[in-house]
């Protein structure tokens, strides 16, 4: 193993701030209480919850009383698609989701598929965005709901998610958007996005895991998936997560501080590694789209080899970076993503993400792109992919 350690995998999570960490000792130290109790101290945690909603709710442009806290994206998604089926059974009966979806929407999707709801898929083009034209196809008086991602997890393409939402609003149609990767990265508004229920997660932005948020806009029904004592406007039920939550509006608050001194730095540090793999490795190529992505996102593929071998490799020089979503990539099954953009498997198992993050430097991206260039040129000379010359 190299004495350098290089985490290129900002996308799959993100180490906590210590600010962050900072913000949130008190409630796992002092003010432990259940914000629910009627005591001082519990007081003292419902206060803390209040104000973390209330930071967080302006951050997207929303009331806070549309914000209901959850443990993860995947359950705020599961409670989005879930939630609304259950609640609007007899209205409408047709989901739309993209074909470039996490997992978690995909598989929820699938679900309801089987419990009698009509689901269909949006085609995306050659770089990950979602073909306007297939959507306006699809969308008819009986679809309940669209289902987009912000930003695709693995290539960073960011979709238009104005002229989606539009759309969907013409035909009575719902729009949610997965954030996780965005919320805190770019601006995120949901009355100027014309969305109708968002998820975001701490994780992604310096945050605790185990806490996210959905937004659901006011007046649209939705059933719970859990049951209990009622908290989260009887959505969510569960003793809410005090330090989490605390943790999660300071993330929020540090995000948007640095969010354009950050974003410049970082692009300029992807933009960089980019061209020193491109330029310096014959036959490899970008995925996704060149200009309309997530300025930390760099999602690559070369020919003749596995990316799971070179995610091994790397690893064995110190840098961390993945195949694709972390959900996914202890399958060996090639990227629903890059397939879906028109990649043949081949080309798909060939590719790699590489994502930046708060704490990526100069000297870290040099090291990778030339840890990079050593492991694809290692692989090459044992591939019985490659081309045999005469």
């Amino acid at each position: 193993m190299s004495n350098n350690q290089i985490y290129l995998d900002y996308a799959a999570t993100t180490p906590l701030d210590p600010e962050v960490f900072e913000a949130m000792k008190p409630y796992y130290l002092q003010q432990y209480a259940n914000p629910a109790s009627l005591h001082w101290m519990g007081q003292k945690a419902a206060q803390a919850v209040k104000q973390a909603r209330q930071l967080l709710a302006d951050a997207i442009g929303a009331d806070s009383k549309e914000l209901i806290f959850t443990s993860s994206a995947t359950e705020s998604n599961n409670l989005a698609l879930k939630g609304l089926a259950w609640a609007n059974k007899s209205k409408r009966n047709k989901i739309l989701v993209s074909a470039v979806e996490h997992d978690c929407v995909l598989n929820t999707a699938k679900w309801l598929s089987k419990q009698g709801y009509e689901v269909g898929y949006l085609q995306v083009d050659e770089h990950g965005m979602i073909d306007l034209d297939h959507l306006k196809k699809s969308l008819s008086d009986d679809v309940l709901l669209v289902s987009v991602i912000h930003a695709n997890n693995e290539i960073g393409t960011i979709q238009p998610i104005k002229e989606i939402g539009e759309m969907c609003h013409s035909v009575g149609a719902l729009l949610h958007i997965d954030a996780s990767q965005t919320f805190g990265k770019i601006p995120v508004n949901v009355e100027k996005l014309k969305v109708d229920l968002l998820t975001s997660s701490a994780h992604k932005i310096y945050g605790p895991k185990g806490v996210s948020f959905l937004y659901c806009r006011k007046g649209i029904k939705l059933s719970p998936l859990l049951h209990g004592g009622g908290q989260e406007l009887n959505l969510r039920s569960s003793t809410s997560n005090v330090p989490g939550i605390v943790g999660f509006a300071k993330a929020i608050e540090i995000a948007l501080a640095k969010q354009t001194t950050e974003s410049k730095r970082i692009a300029k540090l992807r933009n960089q590694l980019q061209q020193k793999i491109l330029e310096n490795i014959p036959n490899s190529y970008l995925n996704g789209h060149p200009d309309h992505r997530l300025y930390n996102i760099l999602n690559v593929r070369f020919d003749y080899i596995e990316g799971e071998s070179l995610v091994m490799n790397l690893s064995q020089k110190g840098v961390a970076a993945s195949t694709g979503s972390a959900c996914s990539s202890p399958k060996l099954e090639p990227s629903h993503v890059l397939l879906a953009m028109g990649l043949k498997p081949a080309q798909a198992h060939g590719s790699l993400r590489l994502s930046l993050g708060r704490w990526t430097t100069q000297e870290e991206v040099e090291y990778a792109a030339q840890a990079v260039e050593e492991v694809v040129g290692r692989l090459r000379e044992i591939s019985p992919f490659k081309v045999k010359k005469d």
